[in-house]
């Protein structure tokens, strides 16, 4: 099991560059996702990483603004988001398993606490 903790979350105006952070409790061969859930809606995914960071993969409608990447020796993995957009307003969960195909993280995953990301028009 790998514990999640989230954090760079927070308000900026449209058009600005935010980055999160996902640190890791432990160094197990987890791939790594980041999903988003907006209020009122279900949670969606975003982007997701492989243990090796060697592929990674992307929800249409971040792709070109959004960069994942992971730093194995320090176990954290971040989510670079530039060109915000008002509709990128959610709050934002990092996932790991062990277990992934080229466009999902598969079951089980494991949760962060969320990170909430708001952008002003």
């Amino acid at each position: 099991q790998v514990q999640l903790v989230e954090s760079g979350g927070g308000l900026v105006q449209a058009g600005d560059s935010l980055r999160l952070s996902c640190a890791a409790s432990g160094r197990d061969l987890y791939a790594g996702g980041w999903f988003r859930q907006a209020p009122g809606k279900e949670r969606k995914f975003v982007a997701l990483i492989s243990w090796s960071a060697e592929a990674t993969h992307y929800g249409d409608s971040v792709k070109g603004r959004f960069t994942i990447s992971r730093d194995k020796a320090n176990a954290t993995m971040y989510l670079e988001m530039n060109n915000l957009k008002p509709e990128d307003t959610a709050v934002y969960f990092c996932a790991a398993s062990r277990y992934y195909n080229a466009t999902h993280l598969l079951p089980p995953l494991f949760w962060g606490q969320g990170t909430q990301v708001t952008v002003s028009s």
